[in-house]
């Protein structure tokens, strides 16, 4: 529920219950493959180095799982508490300390060399204002030097046909599912619909999109500087191309 401004007035909605988070991995495939997956820790790992790993929106260890695997130590934040439970069913899953909240809010104690948030998660933060919210709250979590790394798309407007605000990205016997975008306010939404024994369903997650200098303002009001921007985990340079990007900011100020 949101105010006249946009601003949240209730509780956050978790879009990502049992029925949802059951069906989540896709174990070797998609953004669970090795090579989705794999440079993504090597440059984590780097960045952590000898300090503690933040994951803001840990969800089913994607991430987490193999980089404490390196010897880092892991801790998330996560809305959903069926996404956290299918981590705990996977080995090492246990170990990884989770608070369940919000992570543009949610406090953990002590301190951390790296705070992370990927694959679009930026995104699932609906107005400007928590957005840099969350960028304040990782450098809460951050010692002097410490890095935040944010994974995210670049804006697909210009894959908008003239005069139509829709962007299909699947298209299968059963299923469909499109972008549906808001250029105004910023606003978007994932739409899946699907057909099962003849009948039909529509399942809707909003998201808010957001510039990379957009990003950058909100780390400079949060005490941070950017120090790297690649197209992806594999250090890609960044371009006028690009589809998405891995940005890193490092905290200046305490």
């Amino acid at each position: 529920m949101s105010d006249a401004n946009g601003a949240r007035t209730g509780p956050k909605p978790n879009h990502f219950d049992t029925d949802v988070a059951e069906h989540y991995d896709t174990p070797g495939e998609g953004m669970f493959a090795p090579d989705k997956v794999d440079p993504a820790v090597d440059l984590l790992a780097g960045l952590a180095g000898e300090g503690r790993a933040l994951e803001f929106a840990v969800g089913t260890g994607r991430i987490a799982l193999p980089l404490a695997a390196r010897g880092v130590p892991v801790h998330g934040i996560d809305l959903s508490p069926a996404m956290v439970e299918q981590m705990r069913a996977k080995p090492g899953g246990g170990d990884i300390d989770v608070v369940i909240g919000d992570f543009a809010t949610t406090r953990v104690p002590g301190e951390f060399s790296l705070v992370y948030l990927v694959f679009n998660t930026i995104n699932n933060v609906t107005t400007q204002d928590e957005q840099v919210e969350c960028f304040v709250n990782a450098a809460a979590h951050l010692g002097r030097g410490g890095r935040f790394v944010v994974e995210v798309g670049v804006p697909e407007l210009r894959r908008l046909p003239k005069g139509q605000n829709m962007v299909p990205f699947h298209a299968g016997e059963e299923e469909w599912a499109f972008d549906l975008y808001e250029p105004a306010t910023q606003l978007f939404s994932s739409n899946y619909v699907s057909v099962a024994d003849g009948r039909g369903s529509l399942r809707s997650v909003p998201f808010r999109y957001v510039w990379p200098a957009e990003l950058d303002l909100m780390a400079r009001i949060a005490g941070m500087r950017l120090v790297e921007r690649w197209q992806d985990w594999d250090r890609t340079p960044f371009g006028d191309e690009s589809e998405k990007h891995v940005s890193v900011w490092e905290k200046v100020l305490d």
